[in-house]
């Protein structure tokens, strides 16, 4: 049975939120238990759930021993694994971690508290590192260089897009299209909140080294790459008039360059006399053409698909502490 929040003489009385921790986890034996209990302390009312993903090592053993529900997910990658947390789990405010124990687990009861108060659809626990081995070399660039190029695409940003702590409320998780397969996952949820305009907010925590035994899973350079092309891809998707309108400008200045020679000889000698750049020009001009208004038919399909997330999003109440 839930517990009940007092509330003023002659209210009804409201069910405490439900609050669910949902961790992805890959062969993390070695701080699965310590991430857990973490997570039971901060939290004692939520459900804590842990999602295997094709471990190797004895995470789901460990995990059920420390209290957590066990559930899998055997299409490997933390995207494909976060869709399938998102679709089966039923709650009122779920707080999403990783199973590494890098993540402050007792900062949790501020961050849903704050979002509770606030009424927001997202905080982002913005990470404040305890350790010089709580990132791995090239990390904090790559992330610094990904959350700019974020902002500067979508005019606004989180200053720490690929943080994996987060609180979200239900009607973002349940209006939620995850794509993306793997690590790419963060962007993708951060673009969703920018375009649909959610309020959010982020808080700042501590970021903490891994527990001896524990290995990241992410690839510097092939998980960067991926995530760059995802923010790549989501802003054509997200932006075709202007990724397209790019295109197009592109092309249009390539032709108009090749075409001043042909124009000055043409008013000079009444002659076109290389044929195969006056053909290339007019393809170029063409095709950007083409570019242009396939930007703007792609911009109205868009703006149709975003108006059906918003409906699914505001089909779902706000959060509420329960007063």
């Amino acid at each position: 049975m839930s517990r009940l929040r007092v509330v003023a003489e002659g209210a009804t009385a409201s069910p405490e939120p439900r609050i669910a921790v949902l961790l992805p986890c890959y062969n993390e034996e070695a701080a699965i238990a310590q991430t857990v209990a973490g997570f039971h302390a901060a939290l004692p009312g939520a459900a804590v759930y842990v999602y295997d993903n094709n471990s190797r090592d004895r995470t789901v053993e460990v995990a059920r021993a420390a209290g957590a529900i066990v559930r899998s997910e055997r299409i490997q990658g933390k995207g494909n694994v976060v869709r399938r947390m998102f679709a089966d789990v039923d709650a009122d405010v779920y707080v999403m971690a990783d199973g590494d124990a890098t993540y402050d687990a007792a900062s949790a009861r501020r961050l849903v508290d704050h979002l509770l108060a606030e009424q927001l659809d997202m905080i982002v626990g913005s990470r404040i590192s305890q350790a010089d081995l709580a990132y791995r070399r090239g990390h904090r660039f790559g992330n610094a260089m990904l959350t700019g190029m974020l902002g500067r695409l979508f005019g606004r940003s989180f200053t720490d897009i690929l943080s994996g702590y987060r609180v979200f409320s239900r009607r973002f998780v349940k209006s939620f299209p995850s794509l993306s397969a793997g690590f790419e996952i963060e962007t993708e949820i951060s673009v969703h909140a920018l375009e649909l305009k959610m309020p959010c907010a982020e808080i700042t925590t501590p970021y903490h080294a891994r527990p001896e035994g524990s290995a990241s899973k992410l690839n510097t350079y092939a998980d960067g790459w991926r995530i760059l092309n995802t923010i790549l891809t989501l802003y054509r998707y997200e932006r075709p008039l202007w990724f397209f309108g790019a295109v197009a400008l592109l092309l249009a200045v390539s032709a108009f360059g090749l075409s001043v020679p042909l124009a000055i000889t043409y008013l000079k000698t009444g002659l076109v006399p290389r044929m195969p750049t006056a053909i290339l020009v007019t393809g170029l001009m063409i095709v950007a053409a083409l570019c242009f208004f396939a930007g703007l038919i792609l911009d109205t399909v868009v703006r149709g698909r975003r108006e059906v997330r918003r409906l699914a999003y505001l089909a779902h109440p706000a959060p509420s502490g329960g007063a």
